[in-house]
C-alpha cells in the first residue's frame, strides 16, 4: 500500500469591503435629493409615453416570427425560441410603463413557447392570439387593468389557449 501523502489545506480570509463601498450608508442614512428624484420621475414619465410605439415593434416581430412558423414548418423550433426571447423582453417592462396586460400576456407567451418537441399547428394559433391580443392593447393604448375591454381581452385570449390546448 502506497503512503498517502499529507494534505495541505489553506484557509484565505478575505477583508470584506461591501461597508466601505457604500460609504458607511446604513438604513436610516440613505437620502435621494428631490431634484434627483424628479429628474427620475419625469424620465420615466417620458419612457412610459414612448413604450407603445417602442413595444410595437416588438409586437412587429412577434408577428413576423408567427409568419415564419406558418412559412416553414420545419424551423418551428427556432421560431418558437425567437418568440420565446422576445416574450422575456416584454414581460418584464409592460408593468412598469402602466401597461400590466402586455406583462400579463407576453408573460403567458413566454410560458407556453417554452422550447417543446411536437409544435403543431395549434400552437402556431396560439401564438396569434397573443400576437393579436397583445396588438390591441397596444393600439388601443389600454394602460392598467384596462377596464371592460382588458376584461374582454383576457378572456378572449384563455378561450383562445383553451381551444388550441384541448385540440
Amino acid at each position: 500500500m502506497a503512503e498517502k501523502k499529507p494534505v495541505i489545506v489553506r484557509f484565505y480570509r478575505f477583508k470584506n469591503r461591501l461597508k466601505e463601498k457604500t460609504a458607511g450608508l446604513a438604513p436610516g442614512k440613505v437620502s435621494i435629493s428631490p431634484e434627483a428624484l424628479e429628474a427620475a420621475e419625469k424620465a420615466l414619465q417620458k419612457m412610459a409615453e414612448d413604450y407603445p410605439d417602442w413595444v410595437s415593434g416588438l409586437i412587429v416581430k412577434l408577428q413576423e416570427q408567427h409568419g415564419r412558423c406558418v412559412d416553414t414548418p420545419e424551423k418551428r423550433r427556432d421560431c418558437f425560441e425567437a418568440i420565446h426571447h422576445i416574450a422575456h423582453d416584454m414581460k418584464g417592462q409592460g408593468g412598469t410603463f402602466g401597461y400590466p396586460l402586455i406583462t400579463s400576456f407576453a408573460d403567458s407567451l413566454y410560458g407556453f413557447t417554452h422550447i417543446r418537441d411536437g409544435i403543431s399547428d395549434h400552437h402556431v394559433e396560439l401564438i396569434k392570439a397573443h400576437v393579436d391580443a397583445m396588438r390591441a392593447i397596444i393600439r388601443g393604448r389600454v394602460s392598467g387593468d384596462g377596464g371592460e375591454i382588458g376584461k374582454k381581452l383576457t378572456e378572449s385570449l384563455n378561450e383562445a389557449i383553451e381551444k388550441y390546448n384541448k385540440a
